[in-house]
């Protein structure tokens, strides 16, 4: 992850929990919250419920390698927090991948998603200009 710091601490979590907007999907929740600075700063909890260390460990990889591969497409300034949900042991990356994607275009926080919602307004606006 080159652009993106790792939330480590326990009270970094809390801020993120407590100020911070959540949604959910099946596999994963995700917490946001501006940070102000100039990258994001990434948070995965897998709780025990999952399974094994193991386990855990596969599913937070799972999670880490979607959002290194779409890193480049999302918004900096933000804390965001990954919860992996039980049924997210037997997923596979593709639907990891799918699950954080849609996360991201919820939270607003996808560059192309944001980039064409302007330009669906800019077009809306000429059209009404025109009339």
């Amino acid at each position: 992850m080159n652009f993106t710091e790792s939330l480590k601490k326990n009270f970094q979590f809390r801020y993120v929990y407590n100020r911070g907007r959540s949604i959910a999907n099946r596999h994963l929740v995700m917490y946001v919250v501006k940070n102000g600075a100039q990258g994001n700063k990434l948070g995965i909890s897998v709780s025990k419920k999952v399974g094994k260390s193991v386990v855990r460990s596969h599913v937070t990889r799972l999670i880490r390698e979607s959002y290194r591969n779409m890193e480049e497409e999302i918004r900096p300034g933000y804390d965001i927090v990954v919860i992996a949900r039980v049924i997210c042991k037997d997923a596979t990356y593709h639907e990891v991948n799918a699950s954080l994607r849609h996360l991201l275009k919820k939270h607003q926080l996808l560059l192309s998603y944001q980039e064409n919602h302007q330009e669906k307004n800019c077009e809306k606006e000429i059209e009404n200009e025109e009339r």
